[in-house]
């Protein structure tokens, strides 16, 4: 009896061991390639449009109404079967997730996967959906003849950190599946259209982690290569590798991770409607609920939604992308049944804006997919589709904002007419805010007002100021790097018209040095 027990202890040590020593898909090291089927992948892309498609109208009620402050406990998210349908026809402008992605894939469906950015850019400024930050001073700046990477450099938009890109990048990460250095090239390409550093790294980071999702279901394993791409010297990879550590540290307890990460990363430098407000709409910050959402969430589709919405901020977005992502490590079968009657009740519906269904982006992303697996080295054999892995590569480092800090913020809230805009300021850098109002309420007009700027006594620019909301310019007037010193800034109202007016808002200065803390003597 004992030799039997001795043998079967035996037997058991080495299944043990062979096991420890064997790979699989979640391994820190995969295999050069990975073989998937035709139906596993076409489930994997399905489930991740559905997924990013349910997460966006489960959080979109809190969108913004929390901030700087986690949603709590006792605070229900509601959901029911017809929601996704009643929201696509009351409120369109919430898919901005969904139908911004379809924008850049309907230019692939026109001018081929090698479109350039310029094809991007066109077809982005001059549709005529409403869109905020990045994307609306993107859109103002190619309309005026300022085309990417231009467009969305910080120096050109003051919103060149914001989450823009990021909530826009899903469909790179689900055409690339398993090829990261593939989707960074069209990360590149299309991300500088509205965004800049950061900004950029927030959408390269969600397409690599969708791309790594076809290929691993190990959550850690997802966040940290898609992290492979961002450059270490980077705030946005300082930021999400901070999600790692206290993940580690407070492993089953989320709020704890969302405190710590609040106290260090939460300091905000580039939209100037958030340096001096609890408003963050950096993509570094909302990149981090994303990623709280998929650790802590452990592939439970409801938890991982519900803790990225319960971070605060872009509640809509994080959990879309969050939810994206996990569609495409589960695959649409996988996801619970509960939320599937409320995506299939519109699976026939074109998106907001858009000629596509989610119907036929299923099928328009599959084969997207397959021309680029192909394309990259892998091969389709009796209906296995084998997939030449890639290693990411790093990215170069952008850093945006650089040499210029904010010290404070002057709210005005004054209408102007005959007289012009005169503010006087002390430091390197200034960003006007405000907008051309009707006194008359008319919604829609073709009035452009023209401003032009002095600085100091010298013309520096001419500005033109559109009443229309989908054209409108975001901020009356941004100028960064200047000497720092005193500064006086003149800026005149053309072409005046009685049934308009200018709005200043407020204006938020930089300096060469971050403002020293206030000290009581």
């Amino acid at each position: 009896m004992k030799n039997e027990m001795k043998n079967i202890f035996l037997l058991l040590l080495i299944l043990l061991i062979s096991s420890c020593g064997s790979k699989s898909k979640t391994s820190s090291e995969l295999p050069d390639k990975v073989t998937l089927s035709e139906k596993v992948l076409k489930d994997k892309i399905k489930g991740g449009w559905a997924g990013q498609t349910i997460g966006c109208t489960f959080g979109g009620p809190t969108e913004f109404k929390f901030k700087g402050t986690m949603i709590q406990d006792y605070q229900n998210l509601i959901w029911y079967d017809t929601y996704i349908k009643e929201i696509f026809e009351s409120d369109p402008g919430l898919y901005d997730d969904v139908y911004m992605d379809l924008t850049f894939v309907e230019v692939l469906e026109r001018v081929g996967l090698e479109a350039p950015a310029d094809s991007f850019a066109i077809s982005f400024a001059k549709d005529d959906y409403k869109l905020w930050h990045a994307n609306q001073v993107a859109r103002y700046n190619i309309l005026s003849g300022i085309m990417p990477p231009a467009s969305g450099n910080w120096m050109n938009n003051p919103h060149a950190d914001d989450i823009d890109f990021q909530i826009e990048a899903d469909f790179i990460g689900m055409m690339t599946p398993g090829m990261i250095n593939t989707a960074n090239v069209y990360s590149d390409r299309v991300g500088h259209i509205m965004n800049y550093g950061d900004g950029w790294y927030g959408g390269a980071f969600m397409a690599a982690m969708y791309s790594t999702a076809f290929i691993s279901d190990d959550l850690d394993f997802i966040v940290s290569q898609g992290l492979k791409s961002i450059p270490q010297k980077s705030k946005f990879y300082q930021a999400i590798s901070d999600v790692i550590k206290w993940h580690k540290q407070y492993p089953d307890d989320w709020k704890k991770c969302w405190f710590e990460f609040e106290k260090k990363n939460t300091s905000e430098k580039g939209c100037p409607e958030g340096v001096f407000n609890a408003f963050n709409i950096d993509a570094s910050v909302n990149a981090a609920y994303v990623v709280m959402g998929l650790l802590y969430g452990q592939k439970d589709f409801f938890k991982t939604m519900n803790i990225a919405t319960r971070c605060g901020q872009d509640s809509d977005c994080n959990p879309a992308t969050a939810a994206g992502i996990l569609g495409v490590i589960l695959g649409y079968d996988k996801i619970p049944a509960y939320w599937k009657p409320a995506i299939e009740m519109v699976q026939d519906l074109k998106f907001p804006y858009t000629e596509l269904t989610l119907k036929k982006i299923y099928d328009v992303s599959y084969k997207h997919a397959i021309e680029l697996i192909t394309k990259n080295g892998g091969e389709i054999v009796n209906g296995n589709i084998s997939i030449k892995i890639q290693k990411p590569v790093t990215l170069r480092l952008e850093q945006s904002f650089e040499g210029i800090y904010p010290t404070k913020e002057l709210l005005v809230r004054k209408d102007f007419l005959e007289e012009p805009i005169k503010l006087d300021f002390t430091g390197n850098g200034i960003v006007v805010l405000g907008n051309v109002k009707s006194q008359c309420g008319v919604s829609k007009s073709d009035y452009v007002a023209n401003l032009e700027v002095y600085i100091d006594g010298l013309k520096t620019d001419q500005v033109k100021m559109p009443y229309d909301y989908i054209i409108r310019k975001y901020d009356i007037y941004h100028k960064y790097l200047l000497k720092n010193g005193n500064h006086h800034i003149e800026i005149k109202w053309l072409n005046q018209n009685p049934d308009f007016r200018i709005t200043l808002k407020s204006y938020v200065v930089y300096s060469d040095k971050p403002e020293k803390p206030f000290k009581m003597n």
